[in-house]
């Protein structure tokens, strides 16, 4: 009987490389995972992969050859990767360095279509982050109890024409309307830290008679020519914690491009706290 096709996941945080694993082995195949020391969850040790290997985020060379070793000739790229972790106290070895001084921007699209670069000139591809998880990629249309508002659609409206802006130079994902204003704007810190920084910002209004509302709409894109490989949109459980707590009350996202990480959880989480999810315009 022939052996199972071997496949990498490079593995940062959250529970998106434990997805990836779970359909990976359901699907047939033995899974090698580089697990990112800054990043990954220890317990990706004991979730049934073939082979663990722990990899600090600046030993590209190291990554290249475990999975070569390994016979690992297609590779996913699961969970986030903050990027200021790369600018911060990161050694990259002689291959990262390298790479990182050809580049013109170091943004996440040019940092990591470097990388994908690299690897399939070592004869390792890496393919779709979502490709043994179509299922869980957002259909359209309005996915909760509660549809948006008239004042959510117009800030969804408004959110996307910024947020596509904005994605044009793969500066972030999101961004927090309030009334056609733009409240906060995400950069390096990510998703969730945005929007709580909307909320404090909100806080931070004086008096009851604000000439703005308190209540925010996230909308969170995938960028106008989306690599699906990587930095792919999610919305997971703890994103709708996060936006209760900063008030948010309803959270765009694109159909086919953002991933429910923890499926009917997030719906479920949202209708518990009233806040309408669209995928789309808004007016569904």
């Amino acid at each position: 009987m022939a052996s199972a096709e071997r496949i990498g996941l490079i593995a940062g945080n959250g529970n998106f490389p434990f997805l990836v694993l779970d359909a990976a082995r359901a699907q047939g195949f033995d899974v090698v995972v580089a697990a990112i020391k800054e990043e990954a969850f220890p317990e990706i040790e004991a979730h049934g992969a073939a082979a663990v290997h722990w990899l600090s985020l600046g030993e590209l060379s190291k990554l290249i050859e475990t999975f070569q070793k390994a016979g690992v000739r297609r590779a996913i790229m699961a969970g986030q990767v903050k990027h200021k972790q790369i600018f911060s106290s990161i050694r990259p070895d002689w291959r990262l360095a390298k790479l990182l001084l050809s580049l013109t921007t170091r943004n996440t699209d040019s940092l990591l279509g470097a990388v994908a670069k690299v690897l399939a000139d070592e004869g390792i591809t890496l393919e779709k982050s979502t490709w043994l998880l179509e299922p869980l990629l957002v259909k359209p249309g309005v996915l909760t109890k509660r549809a948006p508002t008239e004042e959510e659609r117009k800030n969804i409206a408004y959110g996307r024409v910024v947020a596509r802006n904005l994605g044009q130079h793969d500066i972030g994902q999101t961004v927090v309307i309030a009334e056609s204003a733009c409240v906060a704007v995400e950069a390096m810190e990510g998703t969730d830290a945005t929007i709580e920084r909307a909320g404090q910002i909100m806080r931070s209004l004086h008096g009851e008679a604000s000439t703005l509302s308190r209540a925010l709409t996230v909308v969170k894109i995938a960028k106008p020519n989306q690599d699906m490989r990587f930095d792919v949109p999610v919305v997971g459980a703890k994103t709708i914690e996060v936006m209760q707590t900063a008030g948010a009350t309803c959270l765009a996202v694109d159909p086919g491009k953002c991933l429910l990480l923890d499926g009917q959880k997030v719906i479920d989480a949202a209708d518990s706290a009233g806040i309408a999810i669209s995928s789309g315009d808004g007016a569904e």
